[in-house]
């Protein structure tokens, strides 16, 4: 039975002249990856440019669980970037971001909550004119909340250290390696508080918002199996120097 659903595109891959393989997480269903024929014609309904990562659409689909590769009968802009392609470091924000997603939500099944934020998430940074240079490292923190190891924030003390494998604040150093000194532990609990109409209050440097980057991922890395290293964190890292 054909229905509806909003979906963030992810990841596309071409498949010989005219299709594309398409990795979306749908609203409705998780998850899907989708085979799209592409029209020759540039009157056709579907164009290649509604694939792009972290595009917002609305699709139309037969959902048949026992098949890799779904189809799409039909396929909408749920909401046109006004910014996001056009801004290069709000590309390469973007870019990073569905990578990050299209790793750390591999199988993932449905999930609203988590739609909901991905896709305010990135309407948010689209209708941004300017203060978003620290967009990256909240997303990643508050993502941990959907994913289920959101880190422990009760009890922080001054001088404590942050346990990554745990995800607690702890007064003495644990006996393994992954963990963060008190004066990175003292940043994270600050960031971890944050939301974007806030963020700009914090001020980082090139080098303090790249060495949080690292952070963020050696924990995601610790807490989801096989997280590879990503191909687009070496022009984000590039930003704002």
């Amino acid at each position: 039975m054909l229905t509806k659903t909003s979906a963030i595109v992810l990841h596309a891959l071409k498949y010989g002249e005219t299709r594309l393989i398409v990795d979306m997480f749908t609203r409705n269903y998780g998850r899907l990856s989708f085979i799209v024929s592409l029209p020759k014609s540039p009157r056709g309904k579907i164009k290649k440019q509604f694939f792009q990562p972290l595009t917002l659409l609305e699709i139309e689909t037969d959902v048949r669980p026992r098949l890799q590769l779904q189809k799409l009968s039909d396929v909408r802009l749920l909401h046109p970037f006004s910014s996001i392609p056009f801004v290069p470091e709000k590309l390469s924000i973007s870019l990073f971001v569905a990578e990050f997603l299209y790793y750390a939500m591999q199988g993932e099944q449905q999930n609203v909550p988590l739609f909901d934020y991905v896709t305010d998430s990135i309407q948010w940074l689209d209708s941004q004119e300017g203060r978003f240079a620290n967009f990256h490292l909240v997303f990643l923190m508050r993502l941990s909340r959907f994913l289920g190891f959101y880190p422990n924030l009760d009890g922080y003390t001054s001088g404590d250290y942050f346990d990554l494998r745990e995800s607690v604040f702890c007064a003495m150093p644990p006996t393994h390696r992954d963990f963060l000194q008190p004066a990175e532990a003292e940043i994270i609990q600050l960031m971890m508080r944050m939301d974007y109409a806030t963020m700009h209050l914090y001020r980082l440097s090139h080098h303090d918002r790249n060495r949080l980057l690292e952070v963020a991922l050696t924990y995601y890395r610790l807490h989801l199996p096989d997280f590879p290293e990503l191909k687009s964190l070496g022009v984000l890292q590039e930003l704002y120097q």
